[in-house]
């Protein structure tokens, strides 16, 4: 109890002693008291990352490779790591360098595949820090000191491990004089020394450092395999993702498994509590899944207000109609496949979706209306990133699709046109005799003859077409262009030639031409005016042919029914590489192997002759 002068405080031999201040009594520093440390977030793309060859995905083929390369020991010397971003380069470089290295638990053992990763090789390679193992990012370091620097540094041993890994990544930002300088230590490094290089522009690498490298592509991971490797990190940081979630992170990955956890961390990051659909979609920009299939049976049933109405929504919820069209880009893609090859409906690396939805639509249009919507939507894609105003270019686009969607395709048109076309007698282009033509009018076909045979050496055109065979251009385009023909009797030629052409032009030819028939060969000059040159009789033939066609009936038709459509070109089949009619050979009568189209039909009943019909 207490009294008037007592109070509840502790006896004092029962406080802490005060905080030291100043130097103690002996004169030392009194101890700071530990400070707290917060244990550092690692994202999952760093958390996750492989340190074997078995926790690599999607690369089998290159991991049994390098497996049996351990086995046996024929470890190349230099590695060249190619593939898009995220794929596993740079993780496949620093696994080599510990299978290189390791030494095992009781540090004796040699190179492996599966390094034990205890050893203190194993250690200081995952923690980078170990001095042998040396990493250059060539985006930032391209000169040719840079590589100098290497190269002096394979002239020392290992400090520590077994060999000296080299891991240049990006290497096809390096300067020409950089690769040039690197290509003698590349081609005989000391036996210590090994290169592994990565690069996502394989192109960009000479020929000369990709030919003393072994190399390796590393392909995209599909979505398949993406999703089951979520699906296995999600489990193990206890957080629940629904599977369609999943399904867009790993397409909004694109290949790339480095990509996908980055979005997979932001998803965790901002969800509360399970992760679904909508809040991924949100996070991406993207239109629901759901939404583009009703999206792609408004505009394909010709439905512009359920179509709006569906990009309204979209819009409310942030996402960009730009990427809306690229979603229904791809869908349209998955759709003409499955209507293509029915057999995918059963692949497991479709989503249900694609397989069921995608399938009914599938079956409900035909390969030419798909064809015409790839082409409108790809085109309205690249009018929406130039527009100025992005949604109304996208609505444009969906509005245009809508009012297509029930038109007959060119082809059906061309159909009921020609079914529909007068009986006058058809117009030709130039040709022989019974000889078709093939019109061309944006796209459309008409009739289509056999391929003339082989040129021979039996006229100029035929001379012609040997030099250009013989890989001949400059001579070539000389005798197509500067060259008016007088005479041709073998092996006698005179021409005309252009003021322009080299005075050497008879001579060369004739050369060619001894070469190839083993017969002395005459080539003149002459004064008179003679034909006119190849180039300028096949501009004459396809001027003819395209005024001949322009007044075919089906054509007239095509063009009245296209708006704005025109007449691109003229194509007779029965005409020779230079748009010319066939020629009649040397010492053969010009007589036409068939009867003209407007022959009368002969019948007689007291011939011998029977014609089976």
């Amino acid at each position: 109890m207490s009294g008037l002068f007592q109070d509840d405080d502790p006896p004092q031999d029962e406080l802490p002693p005060p905080p030291m201040e100043g130097p103690g009594l002996f004169g030392d520093t009194p101890p700071a008291p530990e400070p707290i440390h917060a244990t550092p977030y690692r994202v999952l793309a760093r958390k996750y990352r492989p340190t074997t060859f078995d926790d690599l995905i999607g690369q089998e083929s290159m991991v049994r490779i390098l497996r049996n390369a351990f086995a046996a020991g024929r470890v190349a010397h230099a590695f060249m790591l190619t593939g898009v971003r995220g794929v596993g380069k740079t993780t496949t470089a620093r696994i080599i360098a510990r299978a290189l290295n390791c030494t095992g638990p009781d540090g004796t053992g040699g190179p492996t595949a599966d390094p034990c990763g205890v050893c203190s090789n194993c250690v200081g390679i995952l923690a980078d820090r170990h001095p042998d193992v040396i990493e250059m990012d060539a985006a930032s370091r391209t000169g040719v000191d840079d590589v100098r620097e290497i190269i002096e540094a394979t002239r020392f041993r290992p400090m520590q491990a077994r060999a000296k890994v080299f891991v240049i990544d990006e290497v096809h930002m390096l300067s020409r004089n950089a690769f040039n300088a690197l290509l003698k230590t590349l081609e005989e490094p000391p036996p210590h020394v090994k290169f592994v290089f990565a690069t996502t522009e394989i192109r960009k690498v000479p020929v000369t450092v990709l030919s003393r490298c072994q190399s390796f592509s590393l392909r995209r991971v599909r979505v398949a395999e993406l999703h089951a490797h979520f699906a296995r990190i999600s489990e193990k940081e206890n957080v629940q993702v629904e599977p369609a979630a999943l399904d867009l992170i790993a397409r909004a990955a694109d290949g790339s498994v480095r990509d996908g956890l980055s979005i997979l961390d932001q998803a965790m990051a901002q969800a509360e509590g399970a992760i679904t659909t909508a809040q991924v979609a949100d996070m991406l920009g993207l239109a629901d899944r759901d939404a583009v299939f009703d999206l792609m049976e408004a505009v394909m049933g010709g439905k512009p207000a359920a179509a709006l109405a569906i990009t309204d929504r979209a819009h409310e919820r942030g996402a960009d109609l730009g990427t809306v069209l690229q979603d229904l880009l791809e869908l349209l893609h998955t759709v003409t496949r499955l209507k293509s090859i029915p057999g995918l409906r059963e692949s497991p690396e479709l989503p249900e979706a694609e397989r069921t939805r995608g399938a009914e639509i599938a079956d409900r249009l035909t390969v030419p209306a798909l064809a015409r919507a790839w082409q409108m939507l790809l085109k309205g894609v690249a009018e929406v990133e130039t527009a100025p105003d992005r949604r109304a270019a996208a609505e444009m686009v969906l509005i245009r699709l809508c009012h297509v969607s029930d038109m007959p395709t060119p082809g059906d048109l061309a159909r009921r046109l020609l079914s529909t076309a007068t009986t006058t007698p058809q117009p030709t282009a130039p040709g022989p005799s019974g000889g078709g033509t093939r019109a061309v009018a944006n796209g459309a076909p008409m009739t289509m003859a056999e391929p003339n045979n082989a040129p021979r050496l039996s006229s100029f055109r035929e001379v012609a077409a040997y030099v250009e065979t013989r890989r001949e251009p400059t001579l070539h385009a000389h005798l197509l262009h500067s060259v008016h023909l007088v005479r041709f009797a073998p092996p006698v030629i005179e021409w005309r030639q252009d003021p322009d052409a080299p005075r050497d032009l008879p001579s060369r030819l004739a050369a060619l031409l001894q070469e190839a028939t083993h017969t002395r060969w005459t080539v003149a000059i002459s004064r008179e005016t003679g034909e006119p040159t190849l180039a300028e009789q096949r501009n004459a033939a396809d001027t003819a042919r395209r005024n001949t066609a322009a007044e075919h009936p089906l054509v007239r038709a095509i063009l009245a029914a296209f708006p704005g459509a025109r007449l691109e070109s003229v194509h007779d089949a029965n005409t020779d590489r230079y748009g010319l009619p066939a020629e009649v050979p040397l010492g053969e009568p010009d007589i036409p192997d068939f009867a003209p189209p407007d022959a009368e039909l002969y019948d007689d009943s007291s011939s011998p002759w029977e014609i089976d019909a």
